[in-house]
């Protein structure tokens, strides 16, 4: 069976994690923890990473680094992982969705500003399978109404917006290290932010809100959403190699795309022209007159050998 996706571990992860298990640093102190925060930030070209359990838990930091609290609205797309909801319910926050444009199935910048309110703080706009949002739009209306960004960027690393990498492009933007990712640790993410006081704050936050000038001292409440060193060595491997797993896909893409293109009732993804999309997963649009249900041709394939799954569905539709 060709799966959706698969680990990558050809590089030097067993050698790293050897190394790691050598030093008896196996918890969430080490170098390696140290080496994948500033190699990954500088990657994304920011000045700072925190590394985090998870994506989901990155957000949750991330929101309460802002301040975003019970009574507060964010706004996010309907049509992305459960998570990133989750997150702001964590808060106390209610989640605003907003529909997503017909191209790149991101959040339609176009309908933000019509879900906004006094008591909207945030937008966390989502780079939904690998393609970046459009960021400059995002900008301008966040900008406007005096709101923080917030990139979940789970999907999308070494993704680019005019040049510029994702996670370089708003307050705080938060990636997701699970198995599946261009970039994996197998569980794990990571904050990165260019504000002093917001890296402090959420050091805080994911070591139970404890002072880092005085051990077990505690400024507040936290939570134990802290990274492994041995985690966090299978991730400096990983992006040792990162640009040329991205290359692969995109050359992947090409000939999925030369295939395909010609088959009428199949809507193949795009690429911007202000875009680096990095393709997290090859996502096609099943149109209505294609000869096959969706689940019809899932099936097929699958009696093919060749594992697929179907898209998010919106959040808006469920309880």
């Amino acid at each position: 069976m060709i799966p959706v996706a698969e680990p990558n571990l050809d590089g030097n992860e067993l050698k790293y994690v050897v190394d790691c298990v050598k030093t008896g640093w196996i918890s969430s102190i080490g170098s390696y923890v140290t080496k994948f925060e500033n190699t990954f930030s500088r990657y994304c070209g920011m000045k700072h990473g925190i590394a985090v359990a998870n994506g989901t838990v990155a957000l949750h930091v991330a929101l309460e680094a802002l301040g975003i609290k019970k009574g507060d609205e964010v706004i996010i797309p309907s049509l992305t992982f459960v998570a990133t909801a989750n997150a702001v319910k964590y808060t106390g926050a209610k989640p605003v969705f907003v529909d997503s444009e017909p191209r790149t199935w991101n959040i339609d910048p176009e309908k933000i500003e019509e879900k906004i309110t006094p008591r909207t703080k945030a937008i966390i706009p989502v780079h939904l399978y690998g393609h970046p949002c459009d960021m400059g739009r995002i900008t301008e209306i966040a900008e406007k109404h005096d709101l923080a960004i917030i990139e979940d960027a789970a999907e999308a690393h070494g993704a680019e917006y005019k040049g510029k990498k994702i996670g370089s492009l708003s307050a705080i933007s938060c990636f997701s290290f699970y198995g599946n990712k261009i970039l994996t640790t197998g569980e794990g993410g990571m904050c990165l932010t260019n504000d002093e006081k917001l890296v402090e704050k959420m050091r805080q936050l994911k070591d139970h809100g404890m002072s880092a000038n005085r051990r077990y001292y505690h400024l507040q409440m936290g939570y134990n959403y802290r990274l492994t060193n041995i985690q966090a060595a299978i991730g400096l491997a990983q992006l040792e190699k990162l640009e040329e797993t991205i290359a692969i896909k995109r050359k992947n893409v090409q000939l999925y795309n030369s295939l395909l293109r010609n088959i009428k009732g199949i809507t193949l993804p795009v690429e911007e022209s202000w875009a680096k999309n990095v393709y997290w997963l090859y996502s096609i649009l099943i149109e209505k007159d294609y000869k096959l249900k969706r689940d019809e041709l899932m099936l097929k394939l699958k009696k093919e050998g060749i594992e697929t799954r179907p898209f998010f569905l919106p959040l808006h539709q469920m309880p």
